[in-house]
């Protein structure tokens, strides 16, 4: 066979591995064929409470979360745009002002709001409005989507804490929370379902590298 008939194989080869790796063939179907999320609306249970926050992808944001005890579930979705019941291919458009957000359902008792801010801040690029990592546009903005005047409070002095330790100014909007949609089934539990794609996706988009950068230059 002709080397460059070689090349272009290996080639079609390497592009394809990637998508896959990356996610890209992973619910394609459903992707088309859903109409839009369904409204999330309050906890599960009594005594529970609801936070949601917006890092970025939100396979990313639902694992970070996954991992702090108190934490009863978390959901992938979309909030604070301007359709109701968007689609994951409306989203990605930009043109429904939704971003991707993660919808956190807590123990009190166990951990506070304050603590899932702490944690947010560890987890989340600060100092870029319509980007994190490798994934630009609003829907990819970094948000905290309030649910009460005590989580206003608490995100406000949070930020302004946060805004201390850098120089650079930090641009997490904090805003009154609104209806909320989970995503499309294969985008929950995304790490979890996918793990190889979703290890390869963080490390290529640099998740860790850049947080990692950001803690080293708090002062």
């Amino acid at each position: 066979m002709h080397p460059q008939r070689w090349l272009l194989i290996a080639a079609l080869v390497l592009a394809t591995g990637y998508v896959w790796l990356s996610g890209g063939f992973v619910g394609m179907t459903s992707m088309y064929a859903q109409q839009g999320g369904t409204e999330v609306q309050g906890p599960e249970k009594p005594g529970l409470a609801v936070a949601t926050f917006a890092a970025g992808c939100f396979w990313c944001t639902e694992a970070d979360f996954d991992k702090v005890t108190g934490v009863v579930s978390t959901t992938s979705g979309y909030t604070g745009g301007t359709v109701a019941s968007p689609a994951y291919r409306q989203v990605t458009s930009g043109q429904t002002g939704h971003a991707e957000a993660v919808r956190i359902v807590f123990d009190p008792a166990v951990v506070s709001y304050e603590a899932l801010l702490d944690h947010y801040w560890k987890n989340v690029d600060p100092f870029v409005a319509n980007r994190q990592f490798c994934d630009s546009g609003s829907q990819y903005r970094p948000e905290i989507f309030f649910h009460d005047e005590a989580q206003q409070r608490a995100a406000e002095a949070s930020k302004a804490q946060v805004q201390k330790t850098f120089r650079e100014p930090v641009v997490v909007a904090i805003t009154a929370a609104e209806p909320f949609y989970r995503a499309e089934e294969y985008h929950q539990d995304y790490y979890v379902k996918n793990s190889a794609q979703y290890r390869f996706y963080r490390f290529g988009c640099g998740r860790d590298r850049r947080l990692e950068e950001i803690a080293a230059n708090a002062g």
